[in-house]
Protein backbone atom coordinates (compact mmCIF):
# COMPACT_ATOMS: atom_id res chain seq x y z
CA UNK A 1 0.00 0.00 0.00
CA UNK A 2 1.19 3.43 -0.57
CA UNK A 3 1.42 5.60 2.54
CA UNK A 4 1.24 8.45 0.26
CA UNK A 5 -1.87 7.75 -0.95
CA UNK A 6 -3.88 6.84 2.05
CA UNK A 7 -2.71 9.65 4.30
CA UNK A 8 -5.22 12.55 4.65
CA UNK A 9 -4.41 15.80 2.65
CA UNK A 10 -3.65 18.75 4.86
CA UNK A 11 -4.14 22.32 3.38
CA UNK A 12 -2.40 25.30 4.37
CA UNK A 13 -4.47 28.04 5.57
CA UNK A 14 -4.46 31.04 4.38
CA UNK A 15 -1.77 33.48 6.14
CA UNK A 16 -3.17 36.28 8.61
CA UNK A 17 -1.96 39.92 6.73
CA UNK A 18 -3.40 43.41 6.62
CA UNK A 19 -5.65 42.33 3.75
CA UNK A 20 -7.48 39.36 5.93
CA UNK A 21 -11.36 39.92 5.78
CA UNK A 22 -12.49 40.99 8.66
CA UNK A 23 -15.09 37.80 8.34
CA UNK A 24 -12.24 35.45 8.41
CA UNK A 25 -10.60 37.39 11.58
CA UNK A 26 -14.28 36.92 13.73
CA UNK A 27 -14.60 33.48 12.44
CA UNK A 28 -14.97 32.09 16.03
CA UNK A 29 -17.56 34.03 16.64
CA UNK A 30 -19.87 32.55 14.46
CA UNK A 31 -20.73 29.90 16.96
CA UNK A 32 -22.00 32.10 19.53
CA UNK A 33 -23.87 34.21 16.51
CA UNK A 34 -25.90 31.18 15.86
CA UNK A 35 -27.12 30.74 19.56
CA UNK A 36 -27.99 34.29 19.90
CA UNK A 37 -29.77 34.94 16.55
CA UNK A 38 -32.73 35.91 18.14
CA UNK A 39 -31.57 38.40 20.55
CA UNK A 40 -31.16 42.21 19.42
CA UNK A 41 -27.53 42.30 20.22
CA UNK A 42 -26.22 46.73 19.87
CA UNK A 43 -22.07 47.32 20.17
CA UNK A 44 -22.22 50.37 22.01
CA UNK A 45 -18.69 51.00 20.83
CA UNK A 46 -16.60 50.17 17.80
CA UNK A 47 -14.52 52.13 15.43
CA UNK A 48 -14.30 53.54 12.34
CA UNK A 49 -10.92 54.41 10.61
CA UNK A 50 -11.38 58.08 9.68
CA UNK A 51 -7.65 58.99 8.98
CA UNK A 52 -7.85 56.50 6.03
CA UNK A 53 -10.42 58.62 4.47
CA UNK A 54 -9.14 61.99 5.75
CA UNK A 55 -9.58 63.61 2.53
CA UNK A 56 -13.64 63.54 2.67
CA UNK A 57 -13.19 64.73 6.38
CA UNK A 58 -11.06 67.46 5.66
CA UNK A 59 -12.69 68.92 2.33
CA UNK A 60 -16.05 69.30 5.32
CA UNK A 61 -13.57 71.91 7.23
CA UNK A 62 -15.92 74.37 7.77
CA UNK A 63 -12.86 76.83 8.31
CA UNK A 64 -11.30 77.97 4.96
CA UNK A 65 -7.71 78.57 6.53
CA UNK A 66 -7.81 75.32 8.06
CA UNK A 67 -9.47 73.65 5.26
CA UNK A 68 -6.48 74.95 2.91
CA UNK A 69 -3.93 74.44 5.58
CA UNK A 70 -5.13 70.47 5.70
CA UNK A 71 -5.39 69.83 2.25
CA UNK A 72 -1.83 71.17 1.82
CA UNK A 73 -0.70 68.62 4.47
CA UNK A 74 -1.91 65.90 2.11
CA UNK A 75 1.37 66.43 -0.34
CA UNK A 76 3.47 65.78 3.21
CA UNK A 77 4.87 62.18 3.78
CA UNK A 78 4.73 60.91 7.30
CA UNK A 79 2.34 61.12 10.15
CA UNK A 80 0.02 62.17 12.15
CA UNK A 81 -2.16 62.73 9.12
CA UNK A 82 -2.59 66.80 8.88
CA UNK A 83 -3.66 69.03 11.29
CA UNK A 84 -4.54 65.92 13.76
CA UNK A 85 -2.10 65.88 17.30
CA UNK A 86 -0.40 62.48 17.75
CA UNK A 87 -0.56 60.90 21.15
CA UNK A 88 3.04 59.39 22.06
CA UNK A 89 4.15 56.03 20.49
CA UNK A 90 1.81 53.24 19.55
CA UNK A 91 2.28 49.18 20.44
CA UNK A 92 -0.86 48.13 19.92
CA UNK A 93 0.14 45.86 16.94
CA UNK A 94 2.72 44.17 19.64
CA UNK A 95 5.46 44.17 17.07
CA UNK A 96 3.70 43.30 14.21
CA UNK A 97 1.84 40.28 15.51
CA UNK A 98 -1.30 41.66 15.42
CA UNK A 99 -1.77 42.72 11.54
CA UNK A 100 -5.42 43.81 11.67
CA UNK A 101 -4.29 46.73 14.07
CA UNK A 102 -1.17 47.71 11.86
CA UNK A 103 -3.51 48.52 8.75
CA UNK A 104 -7.11 47.41 7.80
CA UNK A 105 -6.03 46.88 3.91
CA UNK A 106 -8.77 43.83 2.67
CA UNK A 107 -10.27 44.62 -0.52
CA UNK A 108 -14.17 45.54 -0.94
CA UNK A 109 -15.55 45.89 -4.06
CA UNK A 110 -17.39 49.07 -5.62
CA UNK A 111 -20.73 49.96 -4.28
CA UNK A 112 -21.28 51.01 -0.48
CA UNK A 113 -18.96 53.25 1.30
CA UNK A 114 -15.95 51.15 2.07
CA UNK A 115 -16.03 52.08 5.23
CA UNK A 116 -19.73 50.98 5.99
CA UNK A 117 -18.74 47.86 3.76
CA UNK A 118 -16.14 47.15 6.63
CA UNK A 119 -18.57 47.63 9.71
CA UNK A 120 -21.10 45.59 7.68
CA UNK A 121 -18.89 43.15 7.85
CA UNK A 122 -17.95 42.97 11.17
CA UNK A 123 -22.21 42.97 12.24
CA UNK A 124 -22.45 40.20 9.99
CA UNK A 125 -19.94 38.11 11.94
CA UNK A 126 -20.72 39.26 15.15
CA UNK A 127 -24.51 39.03 14.71
CA UNK A 128 -25.17 42.49 15.45
CA UNK A 129 -28.72 44.57 14.66
CA UNK A 130 -26.93 48.02 15.76
CA UNK A 131 -23.56 49.16 15.68
CA UNK A 132 -22.33 52.72 17.37
CA UNK A 133 -19.27 53.88 15.76
CA UNK A 134 -16.62 56.25 17.29
CA UNK A 135 -13.59 57.99 15.44
CA UNK A 136 -10.12 56.68 16.26
CA UNK A 137 -6.81 59.02 15.95
CA UNK A 138 -9.64 61.77 16.78
CA UNK A 139 -9.75 60.62 20.28
CA UNK A 140 -6.56 62.73 21.25
CA UNK A 141 -8.01 66.06 20.27
CA UNK A 142 -8.78 66.63 23.44
CA UNK A 143 -4.75 67.36 23.96
CA UNK A 144 -4.71 69.63 20.66
CA UNK A 145 -2.89 72.61 21.42
CA UNK A 146 -5.42 74.77 18.60
CA UNK A 147 -8.93 74.77 20.28
CA UNK A 148 -10.53 75.75 16.33
CA UNK A 149 -8.37 72.80 15.20
CA UNK A 150 -10.34 70.76 17.34
CA UNK A 151 -13.86 72.45 16.47
CA UNK A 152 -13.18 72.35 12.83
CA UNK A 153 -12.14 69.02 12.52
CA UNK A 154 -14.82 67.61 14.72
CA UNK A 155 -17.51 69.17 13.31
CA UNK A 156 -15.95 68.03 9.80
CA UNK A 157 -15.51 64.50 11.10
CA UNK A 158 -19.20 64.84 12.10
CA UNK A 159 -20.55 66.02 8.64
CA UNK A 160 -18.73 62.69 7.20
CA UNK A 161 -20.80 60.78 9.08
CA UNK A 162 -24.10 62.32 8.53
CA UNK A 163 -23.53 63.03 5.02
CA UNK A 164 -21.55 59.70 3.75
CA UNK A 165 -21.37 56.95 5.89
CA UNK A 166 -24.71 57.26 8.60
CA UNK A 167 -27.17 56.96 5.41
CA UNK A 168 -25.89 54.04 4.01
CA UNK A 169 -26.80 51.55 5.98
CA UNK A 170 -29.61 52.67 9.47
CA UNK A 171 -27.84 50.01 11.57
CA UNK A 172 -24.82 52.06 11.73
CA UNK A 173 -25.66 55.08 14.35
CA UNK A 174 -23.21 57.73 15.82
CA UNK A 175 -22.35 59.68 19.32
CA UNK A 176 -21.57 62.62 17.51
CA UNK A 177 -18.28 64.22 18.45
CA UNK A 178 -18.01 67.48 20.89
CA UNK A 179 -15.38 70.19 20.08
CA UNK A 180 -15.00 69.95 24.48
CA UNK A 181 -12.22 72.54 24.17
CA UNK A 182 -14.64 75.35 23.26
CA UNK A 183 -17.85 75.44 25.07
CA UNK A 184 -20.01 77.95 22.77
CA UNK A 185 -18.67 75.82 19.67
CA UNK A 186 -19.81 72.41 21.55
CA UNK A 187 -23.56 73.94 22.24
CA UNK A 188 -23.39 74.75 18.36
CA UNK A 189 -22.91 71.42 17.79
CA UNK A 190 -25.70 69.90 19.48
CA UNK A 191 -27.90 72.78 18.18
CA UNK A 192 -26.82 71.68 14.68
CA UNK A 193 -26.61 67.72 14.32
CA UNK A 194 -29.52 66.81 17.41
CA UNK A 195 -31.88 66.18 14.49
CA UNK A 196 -29.76 64.04 12.12
CA UNK A 197 -30.84 60.37 11.05
CA UNK A 198 -28.75 58.44 12.68
CA UNK A 199 -27.37 60.57 16.08
CA UNK A 200 -27.93 58.59 18.64
CA UNK A 201 -26.38 61.30 21.42
CA UNK A 202 -22.71 62.94 22.02
CA UNK A 203 -19.68 62.18 23.47
CA UNK A 204 -16.49 63.88 24.77
CA UNK A 205 -13.31 62.30 24.35
CA UNK A 206 -12.22 61.98 27.83
CA UNK A 207 -8.39 62.57 27.24
CA UNK A 208 -8.85 66.48 28.09
CA UNK A 209 -7.79 68.48 31.07
CA UNK A 210 -10.77 70.75 31.16
CA UNK A 211 -13.01 70.36 34.26
CA UNK A 212 -16.40 68.80 33.94
CA UNK A 213 -18.41 71.28 36.00
CA UNK A 214 -16.94 74.36 34.96
CA UNK A 215 -19.98 76.93 34.71
CA UNK A 216 -18.82 77.56 30.73
CA UNK A 217 -20.35 73.84 30.68
CA UNK A 218 -23.89 74.51 31.63
CA UNK A 219 -25.32 75.83 28.56
CA UNK A 220 -24.45 72.75 26.94
CA UNK A 221 -25.42 70.27 29.55
CA UNK A 222 -29.13 72.27 29.41
CA UNK A 223 -28.55 72.11 25.80
CA UNK A 224 -28.01 68.17 25.17
CA UNK A 225 -30.77 67.80 28.17
CA UNK A 226 -33.38 69.37 25.66
CA UNK A 227 -32.20 66.88 23.17
CA UNK A 228 -33.11 64.08 25.57
CA UNK A 229 -30.39 62.58 23.56
CA UNK A 230 -27.22 60.58 26.29
CA UNK A 231 -23.67 62.18 26.68
CA UNK A 232 -21.06 59.80 26.80
CA UNK A 233 -17.17 60.27 27.77
CA UNK A 234 -14.91 58.22 25.43
CA UNK A 235 -11.28 57.37 27.22
CA UNK A 236 -8.41 57.32 25.14
CA UNK A 237 -4.84 57.41 26.31
CA UNK A 238 -2.01 59.67 26.24
CA UNK A 239 1.82 58.71 27.20
CA UNK A 240 2.43 62.38 27.02
CA UNK A 241 0.19 63.55 29.71
CA UNK A 242 2.66 64.39 32.91
CA UNK A 243 0.38 61.76 34.90
CA UNK A 244 1.94 58.83 32.83
CA UNK A 245 5.68 60.10 31.75
CA UNK A 246 6.91 57.87 34.77
CA UNK A 247 5.25 54.88 33.25
CA UNK A 248 8.02 53.02 30.96
CA UNK A 249 6.06 49.62 29.89
CA UNK A 250 3.20 50.42 27.33
CA UNK A 251 1.21 47.97 29.10
CA UNK A 252 1.16 50.33 32.55
CA UNK A 253 0.41 53.38 30.17
CA UNK A 254 -2.30 51.49 28.90
CA UNK A 255 -3.52 49.86 31.93
CA UNK A 256 -4.24 53.21 33.70
CA UNK A 257 -4.89 56.04 31.18
CA UNK A 258 -7.85 54.85 29.88
CA UNK A 259 -9.51 54.86 33.09
CA UNK A 260 -7.93 57.85 34.78
CA UNK A 261 -9.60 60.52 32.99
CA UNK A 262 -12.96 59.13 33.67
CA UNK A 263 -12.48 58.53 37.10
CA UNK A 264 -11.37 62.18 37.13
CA UNK A 265 -14.72 63.01 34.97
CA UNK A 266 -16.63 60.84 37.31
CA UNK A 267 -15.21 62.24 40.45
CA UNK A 268 -16.15 65.89 39.30
CA UNK A 269 -19.59 65.44 37.53
CA UNK A 270 -20.59 63.92 40.90
CA UNK A 271 -19.28 65.42 43.40
CA UNK A 272 -20.41 69.26 41.60
CA UNK A 273 -23.72 67.76 41.87
CA UNK A 274 -24.27 67.63 38.01
CA UNK A 275 -26.69 64.64 37.99
CA UNK A 276 -29.22 67.12 40.30
CA UNK A 277 -28.68 70.04 38.09
CA UNK A 278 -29.24 67.80 34.77
CA UNK A 279 -31.51 65.16 35.89
CA UNK A 280 -32.43 63.85 32.72
CA UNK A 281 -29.27 63.88 31.30
CA UNK A 282 -27.92 60.34 30.80
CA UNK A 283 -24.47 60.06 30.93
CA UNK A 284 -22.50 56.77 29.42
CA UNK A 285 -19.10 56.32 30.44
CA UNK A 286 -16.86 54.44 27.36
CA UNK A 287 -14.11 52.11 27.07
CA UNK A 288 -12.55 52.16 30.45
CA UNK A 289 -13.29 48.43 31.50
CA UNK A 290 -15.28 48.00 34.76
CA UNK A 291 -13.06 47.60 37.46
CA UNK A 292 -12.62 51.33 38.24
CA UNK A 293 -16.53 51.45 39.44
CA UNK A 294 -16.80 49.78 42.72
CA UNK A 295 -13.20 51.34 44.08
CA UNK A 296 -14.62 54.63 42.65
CA UNK A 297 -18.11 54.13 44.46
CA UNK A 298 -16.76 53.06 47.68
CA UNK A 299 -13.94 55.62 48.15
CA UNK A 300 -16.12 58.43 47.62
CA UNK A 301 -19.19 57.01 49.72
CA UNK A 302 -16.71 57.23 52.17
CA UNK A 303 -14.97 60.44 51.50
CA UNK A 304 -18.56 61.89 51.24
CA UNK A 305 -19.57 60.65 54.85
CA UNK A 306 -17.09 62.63 56.55
CA UNK A 307 -17.40 66.01 54.43
CA UNK A 308 -20.74 66.60 53.01
CA UNK A 309 -20.39 69.76 53.46
CA UNK A 310 -18.69 70.25 50.64
CA UNK A 311 -21.22 69.00 48.15
CA UNK A 312 -24.38 71.19 49.09
CA UNK A 313 -25.92 69.47 45.52
CA UNK A 314 -25.96 65.88 46.41
CA UNK A 315 -29.04 64.14 48.14
CA UNK A 316 -27.51 60.63 47.94
CA UNK A 317 -24.44 59.12 47.91
CA UNK A 318 -21.79 59.49 45.35
CA UNK A 319 -22.20 55.51 44.66
CA UNK A 320 -26.07 56.16 44.40
CA UNK A 321 -25.56 58.62 41.17
CA UNK A 322 -22.71 56.64 39.89
CA UNK A 323 -25.32 53.49 40.17
CA UNK A 324 -28.13 55.49 37.62
CA UNK A 325 -25.12 56.02 35.17
CA UNK A 326 -24.61 53.96 32.27
CA UNK A 327 -21.60 51.56 31.21
CA UNK A 328 -19.86 50.01 28.39
CA UNK A 329 -18.53 46.28 29.24
CA UNK A 330 -15.05 46.85 27.22
CA UNK A 331 -12.50 46.01 27.98
CA UNK A 332 -14.09 43.72 30.36
CA UNK A 333 -11.99 42.44 33.07
CA UNK A 334 -12.60 38.68 33.82
CA UNK A 335 -9.37 37.44 35.31
CA UNK A 336 -10.66 37.46 38.96
CA UNK A 337 -14.69 35.99 38.02
CA UNK A 338 -15.96 37.07 41.52
CA UNK A 339 -14.62 40.35 41.59
CA UNK A 340 -16.40 40.60 38.35
CA UNK A 341 -19.33 39.38 39.67
CA UNK A 342 -18.97 41.94 42.49
CA UNK A 343 -18.59 44.89 40.14
CA UNK A 344 -21.81 44.03 38.34
CA UNK A 345 -23.83 43.52 41.04
CA UNK A 346 -22.38 47.33 42.83
CA UNK A 347 -23.58 48.65 39.27
CA UNK A 348 -26.57 47.45 38.55
CA UNK A 349 -25.23 46.06 35.30
CA UNK A 350 -28.52 44.18 34.79
CA UNK A 351 -29.97 47.49 33.39
CA UNK A 352 -27.00 50.23 33.35
CA UNK A 353 -24.50 47.72 31.30
CA UNK A 354 -24.23 48.51 27.72
CA UNK A 355 -22.16 45.21 25.67
CA UNK A 356 -19.56 46.64 23.35
CA UNK A 357 -16.49 45.65 21.23
CA UNK A 358 -14.02 48.08 20.82
CA UNK A 359 -13.56 46.68 17.19
CA UNK A 360 -11.00 46.47 15.15
CA UNK A 361 -8.86 47.43 17.76
CA UNK A 362 -6.21 44.76 19.54
CA UNK A 363 -8.27 44.14 22.73
CA UNK A 364 -11.60 43.88 21.24
CA UNK A 365 -14.46 42.00 23.00
CA UNK A 366 -17.22 39.71 21.13
CA UNK A 367 -20.70 39.07 22.56
CA UNK A 368 -19.16 35.67 24.28
CA UNK A 369 -17.89 37.89 26.74
CA UNK A 370 -21.03 38.40 28.28
CA UNK A 371 -22.70 35.28 26.74
CA UNK A 372 -20.21 33.13 29.04
CA UNK A 373 -20.85 35.06 32.41
CA UNK A 374 -21.44 31.85 34.81
CA UNK A 375 -23.44 34.09 37.42
CA UNK A 376 -25.80 36.07 34.79
CA UNK A 377 -29.17 34.52 33.59
CA UNK A 378 -30.58 34.40 30.43
CA UNK A 379 -32.44 37.30 30.38
CA UNK A 380 -29.21 39.94 31.75
CA UNK A 381 -27.66 39.03 29.20
CA UNK A 382 -30.00 39.77 26.65
CA UNK A 383 -30.56 43.50 28.74
CA UNK A 384 -26.71 43.82 28.41
CA UNK A 385 -26.17 42.68 25.23
CA UNK A 386 -28.92 44.67 23.30
CA UNK A 387 -32.18 45.82 25.74
CA UNK A 388 -30.79 48.45 27.75
CA UNK A 389 -28.71 50.26 24.67
CA UNK A 390 -32.34 50.01 23.23
CA UNK A 391 -34.09 51.94 25.89
CA UNK A 392 -31.35 54.32 26.20
CA UNK A 393 -31.01 55.25 22.88
CA UNK A 394 -34.65 54.44 21.40
CA UNK A 395 -33.86 51.96 19.05
CA UNK A 396 -36.42 50.22 17.66
CA UNK A 397 -36.85 46.11 18.87
CA UNK A 398 -38.39 43.35 16.87
CA UNK A 399 -40.90 41.60 18.69
CA UNK A 400 -39.25 38.29 18.26
CA UNK A 401 -36.31 39.77 19.56
CA UNK A 402 -37.80 41.67 22.56
CA UNK A 403 -37.63 39.40 25.78
CA UNK A 404 -38.53 40.81 28.87
CA UNK A 405 -36.80 43.60 30.65
CA UNK A 406 -35.33 43.86 33.63
CA UNK A 407 -36.45 47.42 35.16
CA UNK A 408 -34.59 49.57 37.37
CA UNK A 409 -34.53 48.55 41.49
CA UNK A 410 -34.63 51.03 43.97
CA UNK A 411 -31.20 51.02 45.60
CA UNK A 412 -30.94 50.46 49.31
CA UNK A 413 -29.11 52.45 51.48
CA UNK A 414 -27.98 50.57 54.65
CA UNK A 415 -28.79 51.80 57.94
CA UNK A 416 -25.83 53.78 59.97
Amino acid sequence: MNIRETAPRISELEKISTRTDTRDYLAKAGAVKDKIKDWFVVDVDAHVNETSFWSEVTDRIDNDVLRYIAKAFRDRTGSPPGLLNANGPLYQDLGGRIMHQQAIAEPTPPGLHRQVQLTQRAMEAMGLDYMVVFPTPMLSLGMHPQADAEVALGNAYNRWLIEEILPQDKRQVALLYLPFNDPEASVETVERFADAPGVVGFSVASTRHKPVWHNSYMRLYAALQETGKPLGFHAGFSWGDPSFQQINRFIGMHSLSFVHFNMIHMTNWVLNGLPERFPKLKVIWIESGLAWIPFLMQRLDSEFMMRTSECPLLKKRPSEYMQEMYYTSQPLERSNMKLTQATFEAMHAETQLLYASDWPHWDFDAPSSITKLPFLNEQAKRNILGLNAARLFGLEVPPAKSGKRIAPQPVAVPAE
